[in-house]
């Protein structure tokens, strides 16, 4: 291990935030077990996450609001201090107890975005009980995947998911899974949401009531009062992301070096601290949520919204800066596909200027590349002296490895860089790779594979559950030392990370490489696309061209569309910035780019369209409608192969 690349003393100060029952012996550490990733941060500590996320601030700020909820979807907000969250929370662990839970039993949580969600996050990590959670809605069969691979003892739901359009009840997905799963869950919690869906219960199945539950023990007085010790190793919890094989990845978040990362991370890189409030506009279930709705906030003491909406059409594109405005929040956090939907659906920020955003200090964009366009527009919608910040990190990583970090920096705005992903955050060790070595590019704007270097930061995965074959192929094989996001870009003479876009989006072109990300970085530019992704086309002559896929902006003018000169137009902007040797000359309209619920464009799907493969519906996707468009539209401009299989529905 090189000690250079280890800052020793950033970490011991960091872990004098947490609250410990056994201080660790070490900042770093190794694990008997030889692997890919043998490192282990904060060795031989011991802690309890709920106990730093609440017990330890009933000394100071009892009463002061912690979790925020704003339900567009039911017209409900409800605002919850430390010591009601912390009731909450001791009820709910008093049910998990009376079923015999203890530590190292895993619970599964799908539900959507209310306030017993978080209870039930905290109330695992205070019985050391590990929890996974899947965000509800998810189709039965990949929802039974989750199931059989983390062998819940307990399935906490509720009886439905609301979205603008539609009621979606989730006791009849959840039933579907467990028909599917081998893995027997003997006890199904069940939270009936007021005055909405209910959900048919069977008791002899092992169905149980939320509300009857807590109201049991809270009338027997046997809340779990106790914060189970925990190793620094052991895990918190399980986020699944999706595997390239079908079978979904369990990253697994350890206790200790998550604390610790997302304690000094939230005021360190978001600016946030005790006593401030922050809006993540993230769905639990994607790790945004996890690390900055919920831990984060709490284990600095600031207040926390939990948003149940969408960013337009709950009612309307002005709906997350009512809620900067309706509670002050000082940093808000969402997705860049989030922010392109507001600018086109308010492409003049007319419904901004209804609200004051005067508290507004810090927006960050995480999830996918950030254009300069997007950072623009919102640049110029927020208060002068809020800076819009690009960072990039992902599921396994936990939180931000490239930022401009607001808790630190005099004046952020001067230190952003439009089209970067900021400045490598301390602790993390990104280098580029030259194409098929691993080998270090050594000047700068050398275009390359990014890579970090072990050790990985302490805040990111150790292992993956019950994979560690999986572990070991899917992020260190390739480049042996190094963990492999699956990017690429490069590191600019100032030290600004570029991330242009996946490996597997590079374009090979008559030899030449190119990202997919600088085309894009081109396209949106222009004034009527809103949004867009661009793919791989195969091409006899030159193996591929680019596709360009867009999405227009909403315009009030009823002036036709010339699609022709538009293509004219982006055509010659391509030229004049990358060169002919991008080869960009075809491109379709669609009216919206099929998206995950964490907002990232589904290139994979658009991709195997264009190849001729089958497209298997993505488990995570948010409008299987979006993806039928998008096949349509690319048959009826013959941008298919006339042998494809079609795109068959999921059933759910």
């Amino acid at each position: 291990m090189d000690e250079q690349l280890i800052d020793y003393q950033l970490w011991e100060r960091a872990s004098q935030d947490i609250d410990w029952f056994e201080k660790p012996t070490s900042i770093l550490g190794e694990r008997r077990e030889a692997g890919p990733n043998p490192y282990t941060w904060f060795p031989n500590g011991k802690l309890n996450t709920c106990y730093n996320c609440l017990d330890r601030h009933m000394a100071s700020i009892p009463d002061q609001p912690c979790l925020i909820w704003d339900s567009a979807v039911t017209n409900t907000k409800i605002t919850f201090t430390y010591a009601q969250v912390l009731e909450h929370v001791q009820t709910l662990a008093g049910v998990f107890h009376s079923y015999g839970l203890s530590k190292g039993d895993t619970v599964l949580i799908y539900m959507p975005m209310v306030p017993e969600a978080v209870f039930a996050f905290l109330a695992c990590a205070r019985m050391g009980v590990i929890h996974s959670v899947v965000f509800g809605g998810f189709a039965p069969k990949e929802l039974a995947k989750r199931i059989d691979d983390c062998k819940p003892k307990i399935v906490l739901t509720a009886s439905c998911g609301i979205e603008p359009k539609r009621i979606i009840p989730y006791k009849p997905l959840l039933e579907s899974a467990l028909k599917l799963s081998s893995h027997h869950v003997p006890i199904r919690i069940v939270y009936q949401r007021p005055n909405q869906e209910r959900a048919l219960m069977n008791y002899a199945q092992g169905d149980r009531d939320y509300e009857q539950e807590m109201e049991r023990i809270r009338s027997k007085g046997s809340p779990f009062k106790t914060c189970v010790p925990v190793d620094s190793d052991d895990p918190l919890y399980i986020l699944y992301t999706s595997g390239t094989t079908g079978q979904p990845k369990g990253v697994v978040r350890s206790n200790g070096g998550h604390a610790v990362v997302l304690r000094w991370s939230v005021d360190y890189v978001f600016n946030v601290r005790k006593g401030d409030t922050i809006f993540t506009a993230s769905d639990i279930g994607w790790a945004v949520s996890h690390s900055y709705t919920i831990y984060g906030p709490m284990l600095i003491g600031a207040s926390t919204i939990l948003y149940e909406g969408k960013p337009v059409g709950t009612p309307d594109a002005g709906t997350f800066w009512r809620l900067v405005s309706e509670y002050g929040a000082k940093t808000m956090f969402t997705a860049p596909t989030a922010a392109r939907a507001i600018a086109r659906e308010d492409p003049q920020g007319l419904l901004a200027r209804k609200y004051d955003l005067s508290s507004l200090t810090s927006l960050f964009l995480a999830g996918e590349r950030s254009d300069p366009e997007t950072l623009k527009w919102c640049q110029n919608l927020v208060p002068e002296g809020c800076t819009v910040i690009d960072n990039y990190w992902s599921t396994e990583l936990g939180s931000p490895v490239t930022a401009t970090c607001a808790g630190v920096e005099k004046n952020p705005r001067a230190a952003v860089k439009w089209g970067s992903a900021g400045k490598q955050v301390p602790g993390s060790q990104i280098r580029v790779l030259k194409e098929g070595t691993v080998e270090e590019t050594t000047e700068p704007n050398q275009f390359g594979n990014i890579v970090l270097k072990l050790p990985l930061p302490p805040g990111a995965f150790p292992r993956l559950w019950n994979n560690e074959a999986g572990y070991k192929s899917s992020y260190f094989d390739k480049y042996p030392g190094y963990y492999d996001t699956g990017d690429a870009g490069l590191i600019d003479e100032e030290g600004f990370v570029h991330i242009m876009s996946r490996t597997d989006d590079i374009i090979n072109i008559a030899g030449h490489r190119l990202s997919t990300g600088s085309i894009e970085e081109i396209l949106i530019s222009h004034p009527l696309v809103a949004e867009c992704c661009v793919v791989p086309l195969p091409d006899k002559m030159k193996g591929h061209v680019p596709l360009g896929i867009l999405v227009l902006k909403h315009h009030k003018s009823d002036r036709a569309l010339n699609a022709g000169k538009l293509l004219e137009e982006l055509i010659q902007a391509t030229r004049q910035d990358l060169g002919a040797i991008a080869c960009f000359e075809k491109a379709v309209i669609i009216p919206r780019l099929p998206k995950t619920r964490s907002g990232k464009v589904l290139r994979r799907s658009i991709r195997e369209m264009v190849d001729g493969k089958a497209v298997n519906m993505p488990a995570t996707i948010e409008d299987e409608d979006a993806l039928y468009e998008i096949y349509d539209v690319l048959k009826e401009n013959k941008l298919i192969p006339r042998n494809s299989p079609p795109l068959l529905k999921s059933k759910l």
